[in-house]
């Protein structure tokens, strides 16, 4: 029978956990610059491959969401037994080579294809990051490293437009380039190379800290872990749909903003790519970065005045100031007014999202988190990064005529899921203040 036995075992001293925190950021940032790379390079895409604005949605979406949100579940399970470093280490040369293979792609059912290996490599980190997480930092220090950690979603995103941007600049003088062994590559090919291939020598940095120690000794078999963490989701029904759903629905415009941003400021203003990228970088790397470090500093000061449910009131706080921003900012007259937008509409889309992570290790007994965290992050990015770009891309191509209507499509998507994601977060507080307190 499963037994999670509580071992009486100090924290590592904070040296040892905030660098193991900087190896995962690290690691969080590549993924992000791997998985957001596509979207600088949809014009070029769309003029080779012949795509339209709903295709470009499945690659940014569903390509990469279906094996990163279904995959997350067994890598968890195995996160919550062996070696987290290891599980990461292997992820990352997966997505990093899938990444580059991503280059040599000729149509767009091989790009479909890579971008399933990216989404396949990429799903061995969160859950046994998160996991590590938990057991690196005690409970009122926590919400504070999860936003550190989460942060690299802003500064991989970042560094992806800003770096494509330059790429693009440097050898935007022709269309092709000819390479030694890879022999002739479109611009956007060459872009896909070269931001994948540097991840696969730093999954290395992985074995430069020690495995944390586990806060619980687990014996038993897989099944039996298996079917407690399925019986703690049918216990504990309100909370797990109102966490999980709530910041579902705000991940929608984040990541579809993230997809279609740059194509809307192309488009709209008729800047380019490299102008556009770094535009776009700069708002995600500060505003996005500062805002979901600013969100675990806030919870973790809500919850030093006695708010039990402190992470997810930072959420709702996130969720507040969003809804305004993911109007506003696409349809923004000016290239500068709307540059300013993205970084307000960053700030706020951060913002949730560290503390999203901590509010779940905190209401989840410690033997099961990394199983929680994959159907938490299955359902969020099943909706978040599956739906998203494929809402925004469909709307444009099918409710408002077109791809000169991408920044409406932006905004009418904002409208219609950061409500939702509110109102059920806030729905949801009676129900994690009961769950948490018997953790």
């Amino acid at each position: 029978m499963t037994d999670a036995t509580k071992l009486d075992v100090p924290y590592p001293p904070a040296k040892t956990a905030w660098y193991a925190v900087s190896v995962l950021l690290i690691a969080y940032t590549v993924s992000f610059i791997d998985r957001t790379i596509l979207s600088l390079l949809v014009g070029p895409i769309q003029a080779d491959l012949g795509i339209g604005d709903t295709e470009m949605g499945l690659l940014h979406g569903l390509a990469f969401a279906l094996f990163y949100c279904f995959l997350g579940l067994p890598i968890a399970w195995l996160s919550d037994r062996f070696s987290r470093r290891w599980i990461i280490a292997i992820g990352m040369i997966i997505w990093s080579g899938m990444t580059a293979l991503c280059g040599l792609t000729k149509n767009f059912a091989q790009l479909f294809l890579a971008r399933m290996g990216v989404g396949v490599g990429e799903a061995a980190l969160s859950p046994a990051a998160y996991s590590m997480l938990a057991d690196l930092f005690p409970p009122n220090r926590l919400g504070r490293a999860m936003g550190v950690y989460s942060s690299g979603v802003f500064f991989g995103a970042g560094i992806a437009f800003m770096l494509g941007g330059l790429v693009i600049s440097f050898v935007n003088d022709g269309n092709t380039l000819s390479l030694p062994l890879l022999g002739e590559l479109r611009i956007w090919q060459f872009v896909f190379v070269i931001v994948g291939l540097p991840g696969i020598f730093l999954a290395l940095l992985m074995f430069t800290f020690p495995e944390p120690v586990r806060r619980k000794k687990i014996t038993g078999e897989g099944r039996e872990l298996t079917q407690s963490a399925i019986k703690f989701l049918r216990e504990n029904p309100k909370v797990c749909l109102g966490h999980f759903v709530g910041f579902a629905m705000l991940a929608i415009s984040f990541n579809g903003f993230v997809a279609w941003g740059p194509t809307q400021l192309i488009r709209d203003f008729g800047v380019d790519a490299s102008e556009a990228g770094k535009a776009f970088g700069i708002a995600i790397f500060i505003c996005g970065g500062s805002g979901i470090i600013l969100g675990g500093v806030v919870a973790d000061r809500l919850a030093q005045k006695g708010y039990s449910d402190a992470t997810m009131r930072a959420g709702i706080i996130g969720g507040i100031g969003l809804l305004p921003m993911s109007i506003a900012a696409p349809l923004m007259p000016s290239f500068i007014l709307s540059a300013i937008g993205y970084g307000a509409f960053f700030f706020f889309a951060s913002f949730p999202f560290g503390a999203a992570a901590a509010a779940l290790q905190l209401m989840t007994p410690p033997h099961l988190r990394a199983q929680l965290s994959a159907v938490y992050l299955l359902v969020l990015n099943l909706i978040g990064i599956g739906g998203g770009p494929l809402m925004i891309g469909a709307i444009s191509d099918h409710v408002l005529g077109g791809p000169v209507e991408i920044g409406s499509a932006m905004a009418l998507t904002g409208l219609l899921t950061v409500p939702v994601g509110v109102l059920i977060l806030i729905a949801s507080l009676p129900a994690y203040r009961e769950l948490q307190s018997k953790v």
